[in-house]
């Protein structure tokens, strides 16, 4: 493949700078913590993950009971700060075409470009027959050209909202990275100089927190020790408290920079450092920094578990409709968001165009690169790649082999996949970028997206030609 020619960057570290009832009660909460153990294993050995086989994950496990104590009270809210916002079968569907300042296509630009995309098209197609799935949606966009194709299928639409689960996880860990770069924490630092309640991991920064490798268990199989973080009645500074406090006593905590450790809390404590540091609760920062600069139209965090009996690791019986989730102070920072294709679409753009959205400034051109680089692998030799979000390498199974080295490993592609069939990817070299989404599990979408690789990466190619 001939692939276009890039700008190089230089990367350092960035300078400090039952349907529809909500549950009401904290008993409620409790009654449903068994339940949700299912789903806490489905998180834990998602075949999206990986661990170094050299540094393998924790496997200790505890019957004791670890009691939950805080040091401070954080069911207050973070002091309100003023901060200025940044410079910042199948149905028929139609194919959008367009750019980031939506031109007009001449007509044999847009059959070029529809020709281009047919096997990609027919591939979908296929599979969401074969399935049996109620649809799927597809964003592609270009760093020159903006959306290059933006297609849905069955009961999908370009005002669908779905659940992203993980793929939530690139767009959580650029609010903090989008802070540091305002001066408000510094993700080399310790998280101790923002919250006043991390004990003795306060020495953990907010950079191993978003890259799986703050020592903290991640998420496991059967373990309730965490379950804060799929209750929406408590408060986001609350969960990363008692996260804290647990963490400091359990056994399978490490030193930081010594495993990786594949979601779980250290997402919730990020969150909850990103509103201490800037006096704004999490909803409030994900509506300044990505959705008033990016335009989003239909994108947030919440918390599903509970209201939308979000169990069982399939998607839930659910149709977009926002009503149906009530309001939470403890959004699910790692796996918590909701978006359209064409919301997702937008992010990825500007990731793509040096962290401009709409020509305003969300994160640094050096802050992009960052969130790209193969922390895991430079801090503790990882065979796994994992930066701030995006996992940078293979994905293999927790505990498998290291893959082969190739002398031709193919394109670099970063990726955010999600437990209901969502995943994100960008190859950067190439200048593109793709979101995809099936309501289903994160199997049948990983089937698809290993489809859709190359020939996307082809589609693209030829319709730029």
């Amino acid at each position: 493949m001939v692939r276009r020619s890039t700008r190089t960057t230089r990367v350092r570290v960035l300078p400090h700078c039952d349907r529809g009832r909500r549950t009401s009660s904290r008993k409620s909460d409790l009654e449903l913590m068994t339940s949700i153990r299912p789903l806490v294993c489905l998180f834990a050995f998602l075949p999206l993950t990986a661990c170094d086989g050299n540094n393998p994950i924790a496997t200790d496990t505890t019957d004791q009971v670890i009691e939950q104590t805080s040091t401070t009270s954080p069911n207050d809210k973070a002091p309100r700060i003023e901060i200025s916002a940044p410079s910042s079968s199948v149905k028929n569907a139609a194919i959008t075409t367009t750019s980031v300042s939506e031109p007009q296509l001449l007509e044999y630009e847009t059959a070029k470009i529809s020709e281009s995309f047919g096997e990609v098209t027919a591939t979908v197609e296929n599979f969401v027959s074969n399935k049996n799935l109620n649809g799927a949606g597809l964003i592609v966009v270009d760093r020159d050209h903006g959306v290059r194709y933006h297609n849905h299928w069955g009961e999908f639409s370009s005002d669908r909202i779905s659940l992203i689960a993980s793929t939530s996880k690139v767009v959580s860990a650029g609010v903090l990275v989008h802070l540091h770069e305002r001066g408000l924490l510094d993700l080399e630092a310790p998280i101790s100089d923002v919250v006043n309640y991390a004990g003795r991991l306060g020495n953990i920064t907010s950079a191993q927190l978003l890259s799986g490798s703050s020592g903290i268990p991640g998420l496991r199989a059967d373990d309730a020790l965490y379950i804060c973080m799929f209750l929406p009645t408590t408060s986001l500074q609350k969960c990363a408290s008692d996260g804290l406090s647990i963490a400091a006593s359990d056994p399978r905590t490490v030193s930081p920079d010594s495993q990786f450790r594949y979601g779980g809390i250290s997402w919730q404590i990020a969150g909850a450092v990103a509103e201490m540091a800037s006096g704004k609760s999490w909803s409030e920062l994900i509506h300044e920094i990505y959705v008033e600069p990016c335009g989003l139209k239909s994108f947030g965090y919440t918390s599903p578990w509970i209201p939308l009996r979000a169990i069982s690791g399939a998607y839930p019986d659910w149709d977009g409709d926002l009503s149906l989730l009530p309001p939470t102070d403890n959004p699910h920072i790692g796996g918590g968001a909701y978006a359209t294709t064409g919301d997702y679409g937008k992010l990825l753009s500007m990731h793509l165009n040096d962290g401009k959205c709409n020509g305003q400034q969300v994160l640094s051109e050096e802050g992009v690169a960052v969130m790209q680089q193969n922390r895991s692998g430079e801090m503790y030799d990882s065979f796994i790649g994992y930066g701030l979000g995006w996992w940078t390498k293979e994905i293999v199974n927790y505990g498998g082999a290291a893959p082969e080295a190739s002398h031709d490993p193919g394109p670099r592609r970063l990726r955010d996949p999600g437990l209901y069939g969502s995943t994100a990817w960008i190859q950067p070299d190439d200048g593109f970028g793709v979101y995809l989404i099936v309501e289903s599990t994160s199997d049948i979408g990983n089937q698809l997206a290993e489809q859709l690789y190359p020939l996307i990466e082809s589609a693209v190619v030829a319709s730029n030609d």
